[in-house]
């Protein structure tokens, strides 16, 4: 003998209700998040140019004047998204004499959509400073 119970369930127009109510939800969130993910993302550059400033201060100590090649300083930029890597920035030194230097850290990535592209920059002071926001 089969008892055909009905189990309490959900139906699948029910299901697809809930799903566009959380479509609509997370459409009208994500605007107020870009800036959020914009300053995650810029932690990359800070840490970076900041591990750029504590090499250049070492080979300051050794040799009494700032580099301009990363070699020099034993630092190795990170593989960026477009080469298959995971950094969003790429980093150069833009000048380096006795008593200062400058490096910068540019986007590759448009975080915003917006086409303005994130620029960080640090000197011999160490305090890396947003010059371009996204």
């Amino acid at each position: 003998m089969r008892l055909n119970k009905k189990i309490p369930a959900y139906n699948l127009q029910e299901i697809l209700i809930v799903l566009v109510i959380i479509g609509i939800l997370l459409l009208l969130a994500l605007p107020n998040l870009m800036p959020l993910i914009s300053k995650t993302r810029s932690i990359e550059a800070q840490t970076q140019l900041t591990h750029i400033h504590n090499s250049q201060t070492t080979y300051r100590y050794m040799y009494s004047k700032y580099s301009m090649d990363f070699n020099d300083i034993d630092f190795e930029a990170p593989k960026t998204v477009k080469e298959d890597g995971k950094a969003n920035y790429i980093y150069e030194i833009l000048n380096a004499t006795n008593n200062s230097f400058k490096a910068r850290a540019t986007a590759i990535t448009d975080f915003d959509g917006d086409g303005v592209f994130n620029v960080w920059e640090i000197d011999e002071n160490g305090t890396p400073k947003q010059t371009i926001k996204d």
